[in-house]
């Protein structure tokens, strides 16, 4: 897309109406890497005589597929075209959902997550580039605060919507997907603008093919390893084919004319580094999340829906702080807002280990952490995706924000795996609540390193 092209696409779309829709779709997508996980006591029981192992990969293939295909699907986009892209992928996402709900096995409702990350791949990274086209670029890092708030609201309410969900039934987990999707669509075919890809050569086949295969062993050998063992074969053969697979990415993507990744957005200003910052903030968000699901869980009796109300008060206060932080922004700069994020949520961890005890108690104890880590979420993960990508030329909206996405999967999955290993298997009350003590504060330090990486980084001071 040429600047004259994106100028006029500017002028007759409106920004708000763009956000609002592609809004929904990320909402669902990322909604939908959490809110399974309170129904698989539920779908065993249906399915009766289904292993655990089995039903794990009902959340490790949406997880694997999603996070191996972002990047491809973001270069598609720009390619082909985003509206395309992510109307395809919103269909193909609200399909696997409805076909979820009807399974009739494990097998046919693994192959059904499939459908749906593949949708979630395409949709992802496409409607963020919908979002940057529509948007002036003095208002982009706004839009982006807020695409960014409304993914990861959803990755944090999946647990108390999951859990009032399955109190129906376990398919009403994947149907609440259906009727929301359709709205979306409906209204997407009538009001998303149709700007052109950037056509081109096809991209570069081989390197595409490299970096799925490392993205997908990385993420198996980390979410089996725990399964497995980390000394297993399987988790040694997936680390080394992953970095056999990023090896052989990096070699086609600087010989290749129409690379998947261009080797020069990781020159551009904070690109690398809201790389790096992404990684290590959401390895701190996946072991935080995991860490009170099974603190409140299995040490203080809470069921799936008590555990989820008790979450909710952080991610609710992700998207105030999103908005605001444009004012503190325009004040200090963007670099020293992500630090003072990674700050806030390594508070809010570190809380936890001197008021967190035996003994259940939500408002002297898991409180005052999550309000906290609330708002290291709500400065940390908007600031930093405005950051990685107010230098992103047009038509590569799609594909940055794609690598973004996918950095941020790779910290989920890691963060999971280091809490898991962390843990270990302590036996009786007390070596429990050492054990998570211990899990906090490697959690804490994730995140301060996460606003160490994100300190440098320089982003247009918005008006206040």
């Amino acid at each position: 897309m040429n600047t004259v092209v994106a100028e006029q696409y500017r002028r007759t779309t409106n920004p708000q109406v763009v956000l609002g829709i592609v809004a929904i779709g990320v909402l669902l997508s990322s909604l939908d890497l959490f809110i399974v996980n309170v129904a698989l006591p539920d779908i065993a029981a249906d399915f009766s005589g289904s292993k655990i192992s089995g039903l794990s990969w009902v959340l490790n293939a949406y997880a694997i597929v999603f996070a191996a295909l972002l990047v491809p699907a973001g270069r598609l986009g720009d390619r082909s075209g985003n509206r395309t892209t992510f109307l395809t992928g919103l269909g193909l996402f609200i399909l696997g959902s409805a076909l979820c709900a009807v399974s009739w096995n494990v097998g046919a409702l693994v192959a059904f997550r499939v459908v749906q990350a593949v949708g979630g791949a395409l949709l992802t990274p496409a409607s963020l580039g919908l979002v940057l086209a529509a948007t002036p670029p003095e208002r982009r890092a706004m839009a982006v605060r807020l695409w960014v708030a409304f993914g990861g609201l959803g990755a944090a309410l999946g647990p108390v919507l999951g859990g009032l969900l399955v109190e129906i039934d376990w398919p009403w987990v994947f149907l609440v997907n259906v009727p929301i999707g359709i709205a979306a669509l409906a209204i997407g075919l009538r009001l998303l603008p149709n700007p052109a890809g950037d056509g081109g050569a096809l991209p570069d086949g081989f390197g595409a093919l490299m970096l799925v295969g490392s993205v997908a062993t990385l993420i198996l050998a980390l979410v089996k390893g725990e399964d497995w063992g980390w000394g297993s074969p399987g988790v040694i053969g997936g680390l080394v084919a992953a970095v056999v697979f990023g090896l052989a990415f990096a070699w086609s993507s600087r010989r290749h004319h129409s690379p998947v990744v261009d080797p020069a957005l990781l020159r551009l200003p904070n690109f690398a580094l809201m790389v790096g910052n992404s990684m290590l903030f959401n390895i701190a968000f996946a072991g935080m999340l995991l860490s009170v699901v099974l603190w409140a869980q299995n040490l203080w009796g809470w069921s799936a829906l008590q555990t989820g109300l008790a979450i909710a008060p952080g991610p609710l206060v992700v998207p105030i702080v999103a908005i605001l932080a444009g004012r503190l922004i325009a004040r200090i700069g963007a670099g020293p807002v992500i630090a003072l994020g990674g700050v806030l949520f390594a508070a809010g961890i570190l809380w936890w280990t001197v008021s967190v005890t035996l003994t259940p108690n939500f408002a002297g104890g898991l409180l005052g952490g999550m309000l906290l880590t609330g708002l290291g979420v709500g400065c940390t993960l908007p600031t930093s995706f405005a950051a990685g990508t107010a230098g992103l030329p047009p038509q590569r909206f799609a594909t940055g924000s794609a690598v973004l996405s996918m950095a941020r999967q790779l910290g989920l999955a890691i963060g999971v795996a280091v809490l898991v290993a962390v843990l270990g298997s302590p036996v009786g009350p007390e070596a429990n609540l050492e054990a998570f003590q211990r899990g906090w504060y490697v959690i804490a330090g994730a995140a301060v390193a996460a606003g160490v990486v994100g300190l440098a980084a320089r982003l247009p001071r918005p008006a206040a």
